[in-house]
């Protein structure tokens, strides 16, 4: 199927959307005090952090978890918290823009921070652009889209992100608002993700970038929009990006790996946090198959844009990004895989938390700046 034109999108304002609580409505001292805790703890030397953590250093599949990861399971567990499975989506989303706002930290100035609106197949889609200072004929620009398991998550969640990644790749990041379920299942998701990135390319001067040198990417849920997208934009649906930075993607909805039963619970994202977004995302259990749903199914995965996949070692999903990122290899598409032994999943929010979650992140905006060197042909 051929593109059809993206009409211009005027600026717009900043707004919730499907529900969602203003972030100063959800985040308290308290909260905000246990975030600078939390920092100031992951700086002490790390036989203080294991100590604090209370536990032997955790060593499972032939990998030792990071300390910093370690002190954060432990004290998540003392903290306490519902189960994002056991919440309505509503509530989850809440509690996750909660969650960010306290770990985030302050974040760093930029040259332009603007509210945008993308047109969508069923209206307009909420956008935020990240820009560096400007360049002669325009920055490389990154499409990204958050993580959450398409129901939780927002431009909240994903903007230290986004800001870290424009300060230290120098590219613009523009983060895309799509659609989440149950409000909108598959393949909602799907055709936001598939806009945004023919609006990037078609609106490329208007937000100071490079026609030529935009690439997509995302965390988790974020990651597998991404790759969905990049296959839609071979196939015609819109302009191919020249590169797809996926963080511990999801590829797979039809079968879980060894990695799912390793590290099912303990390690922050769970199995059954997983099963519960998977449920709430597929209208039914059959689209788990859709190469859409699970971009690992698809049957061709030649002429793809090169890719930087990067996992975590502790992961419920580290197996099938893995699988992913070997495949694309096989296919002929230039990969590099990452994987971040003793991280866990969630790692892209925590850079101003841990050490090793921003040397991880560091690396990944390496790797745009690499990839975005590349210009479209």
């Amino acid at each position: 199927m051929k593109r059809a034109p993206v009409p211009g999108a005027g600026r717009a304002p900043d707004r919730g959307r499907q529900g969602r609580a203003a972030p100063a409505a959800l985040i308290s001292r308290v909260d905000l005090a246990r975030g600078a805790l939390l920092r100031g703890l992951t700086r002490l030397p790390a036989t203080v952090q294991r100590a604090l953590s209370g536990m032997p250093p955790v060593r499972l599949d032939g990998l030792e978890l990071h300390h910093e990861s370690q002190l954060m399971i432990a004290l998540a567990a003392r903290v306490g918290g519902p189960p994002i499975e056991s919440l309505s989506p509503a509530e989850a989303r809440e509690e996750t823009v909660r969650r960010a706002l306290a770990v985030r930290g302050p974040q760093p100035a930029l040259s332009r921070v603007e509210a945008l609106e993308i047109p969508g197949r069923c209206g307009p889609i909420g956008a935020r652009l990240y820009a560096p200072d400007p360049e002669p004929g325009g920055t490389g620009l990154l499409v990204y889209l958050h993580g959450g398991g398409w129901v939780i998550g927002n431009l909240e969640t994903c903007e230290s992100i986004c800001r870290f990644l424009v300060r230290e790749s120098g590219a613009a990041v523009l983060a895309v608002d799509y659609r989440l379920a149950p409000e909108h299942r598959f393949p909602a998701a799907v055709e936001d993700a598939v806009a945004a990135l023919a609006y990037a390319a078609e609106r490329a001067q208007y937000l100071g970038a490079d026609p030529a040198r935009i690439a997509v990417g995302g965390d988790s849920a974020g990651a597998n929009l991404a790759t969905v997208a990049a296959q839609a934009a071979r196939a015609g649906d819109a302009p191919q990006p020249v590169f797809q930075l996926l963080i511990y993607p999801v590829c797979d909805l039809s079968e879980k790996r060894r990695s799912y039963h390793l590290f099912s619970e303990g390690f922050l994202l769970t199995e059954a946090e997983m099963d519960w977004f998977r449920d709430h995302y597929l209208p039914e259990p059959g689209a788990r198959r859709d190469p859409r749903v699970s971009p690992l199914l698809a049957g061709d995965l030649s002429g793809l844009a090169p890719a930087y996949i990067a996992t975590a070692g502790f992961d419920p999903l580290r197996d099938e990004g893995e699988e992913y990122a070997r495949r694309l290899s096989q296919a002929g598409v230039v990969v590099a895989l990452r994987r971040h032994e003793g991280l866990l999943h969630g790692y892209a929010n925590l850079t101003a938390v841990g050490r090793g979650s921003r040397e991880a992140m560091l690396e990944a905006a390496a790797a745009l700046r690499m990839g975005l060197a590349r210009r479209a042909a």
